[in-house]
């Protein structure tokens, strides 16, 4: 018995070795995070290892070009008291606002986001590059609209974006083109879609009428896609 319990762990630990060998990496939970890989079927696991992991997050932000500063924690008579976040200083895309706060996971989220579904789908759907993200913020101390709970916004853990600008200065608004038939109204249903792969809750104009105008993406402990 002793033996045969050796052999099944010895195949076992073989066949976990030729996965982790031959999967390919974006598809691969056993493999390192990394953001210059294409996306997954690990992709959100590994932005899950993250969370958990802040210090190999900010190595793989770096790696990945991003640039940021790191915000000291709050003092604890804060109203929303956080420990060390990141500050966007440098992604792919320029944001109208600064600076915005954000942990660690969040930002590994949205510059995924960003980097493999918004600009390309913009490409695929304007011919034109993608100039500006245009956002109404991160860090927010405050609670749910209608509730007593904390929004993951007062962790840091959550944007909203309401529009874009094309290079060629064309604008994509949520409000207006969200229920267009035409290229952008089919942008913005792709990138939404495209939102609920990376980040646990993605909240947009169908879910109620507090979100009309933009799209909410977070990285809390709540899954959801609306």
């Amino acid at each position: 018995m002793r033996w045969r319990l050796i052999g099944l762990s010895l195949i076992s630990f073989a066949i976990l070795f030729l996965l982790y060998v031959i999967v390919p990496p974006q598809h691969n939970p056993f493999r390192a995070p990394d953001l210059n890989e294409p996306l997954g079927l690990a992709t959100y696991a590994k932005l899950r290892h993250l969370q958990r992991n802040p210090l190999q997050c900010r190595e793989v932000l770096q790696a990945a070009n991003v640039g940021f500063s790191i915000m000291p924690a709050d003092e604890p008579d804060a109203a929303c008291p956080l420990g060390e976040t990141l500050v966007l200083e440098r992604s792919m895309t320029r944001y109208n606002r600064a600076p915005m706060r954000f942990s660690c996971h969040q930002l590994a989220a949205l510059y995924l986001w960003e980097r493999r579904i918004v600009r390309p789908q913009a490409e695929r759907y304007f011919d034109a590059p993608l100039s500006e993200i245009q956002t109404y913020g991160t860090f927010s101390c405050r609670n749910i609209a209608g509730t007593e709970k904390r929004s993951q916004h007062s962790y840091a853990n959550a944007i909203d974006i309401y529009g874009f600008i094309l290079a060629d200065g064309a604008r994509v608004d949520i409000r207006q083109h969200w229920r267009e038939r035409g290229a952008r109204g089919r942008f913005l249903k792709r990138i939404h879609r495209g939102a609920c792969k990376l980040f646990s809750v993605t909240l947009g104009p169908d879910f109620n009428d507090d979100h009309a105008d933009h799209f909410h993406l977070d990285m809390g402990p709540q899954t959801s896609c609306k």
